[in-house]
């Protein structure tokens, strides 16, 4: 199944568990299933095949970009989240995520090179957010806004080679690690064919 977003120049295909992807009048919406993520423990235990989310992913064009969406978790259990998503390669990926850490909504990142690291950034109100990545040159960065106009910096990494993250696979995530499901839409989605100037200054 292919997905074709007007707001995006490129197709998007699902990955993952089967999930029901739905777009209407500008709204993205999935829900992912019962003990559904995506992350590789760091302490060694491998990535078993039932540790998987449903992704909807497409390979953004070359150069600089940014893509950008606003998400709307139904929060249910902890850990659910909605989930700006990048991917070079099978242990090689990250995840920019509005996630219920585990009591309060969070700004939270995870970035897999072999492994899973897992990191907060900062509490939320409310169930949506703006999420942001970049590819700047062969760094990725990622940035959350509560408007959509002013850009919190968030953290800025390298994944895989320059070959490998010139060819990344770029898109949407929803997770529920330790729940039933939740629910997820992505709207207000954008690409920029450009990285900002400055990754710090709120542009």
């Amino acid at each position: 199944m292919t997905v074709r977003l007007p707001e995006l120049p490129f197709p998007l295909e699902p990955y993952g568990p089967e999930a029901a992807w739905t777009y209407d009048d500008g709204v993205l919406s999935v829900r992912a299933g019962a003990r559904q993520d995506r992350f590789v423990p760091p302490a060694g235990e491998s990535l078993e095949p039932a540790s998987d989310a449903p992704r909807l992913l497409g390979v953004a064009p070359a150069g600089d970009f940014q893509l950008i969406a606003r998400a709307t978790v139904g929060f249910e259990a902890p850990f659910d989240a909605g989930v700006l998503y990048v991917h070079v390669g099978e242990r090689q990926w990250a995840k920019l995520c509005l996630e219920l850490s585990p009591r309060r909504p969070t700004i939270c990142t995870v970035v897999t090179r072999g492994f899973s690291d897992d990191a907060n950034s900062w509490e939320v109100e409310g169930d949506s957010v703006w999420l942001r990545i970049t590819r700047t040159g062969k760094a990725f960065a990622f940035h959350a806004s509560l408007d959509g106009e002013r850009w919190v910096f968030v953290r800025v990494f390298a994944l895989g080679t320059a070959q490998e993250s010139g060819a990344a696979r770029v898109g949407f995530l929803a997770q529920s690690p330790t729940g039933g499901g939740c629910s997820v839409a992505f709207d207000s989605v954008e690409f920029r064919g450009v990285a900002p100037q400055d990754l710090r200054d709120g542009s």
